[in-house]
């Protein structure tokens, strides 16, 4: 199996500082305070028959997740809802909300039987079973 790697363009950004020492606030101060996405988190295991996928996806509706399928690439797309209020008495101190997708997709080995392939969510937890297609075989070829 191919090793998942998840690129954050953002990263780079938060450690970058060109103007240290010139009065300037960093990055890392203006954005702290921003509401970050959550990331959905996955394990993936296979056997000789399918992949196996659970992807964290709490507080999400079943009916706001999307998986495609399409060969061996796999794509997990979810509608966050979050809303958070702090209040004491009558009054609101503090309102925090968020409202955004999630994303996550990666290539597996071997193309998926997408007439095959299940899906199912239960107490936040996606889970995907992703049945090999039995018609690829990989042919190793002898370098001459």
């Amino acid at each position: 199996m191919t090793n998942i790697t998840r690129f954050d363009p953002f990263t780079s950004l938060m450690n970058f500082e060109p103007f240290w020492g010139v009065g300037m606030p960093s990055v890392r101060s203006l954005s702290r305070d921003l509401p970050m996405a959550p990331d959905i988190k996955m394990d993936v295991s296979e056997d000789d028959k399918a992949y196996h996928v659970k992807a964290e996806v709490p507080g999400v509706k079943k009916e706001d997740i999307h998986v495609a399928v399409e060969g061996s690439m796999v794509s997990i797309s979810a509608e966050v809802k979050k809303e958070k209020e702090d209040k004491k008495g009558g009054s609101m101190l503090r309102s925090e909300r968020y409202y955004g997708m999630q994303s996550r997709s990666f290539t597996l080995m071997h193309e998926v039987d997408e007439t095959k392939a299940e899906a199912k969510c239960n107490d936040g937890i996606l889970e995907l079973t992703l049945p090999k297609r039995s018609g690829s075989v990989t042919k190793e070829l002898r370098v001459q």
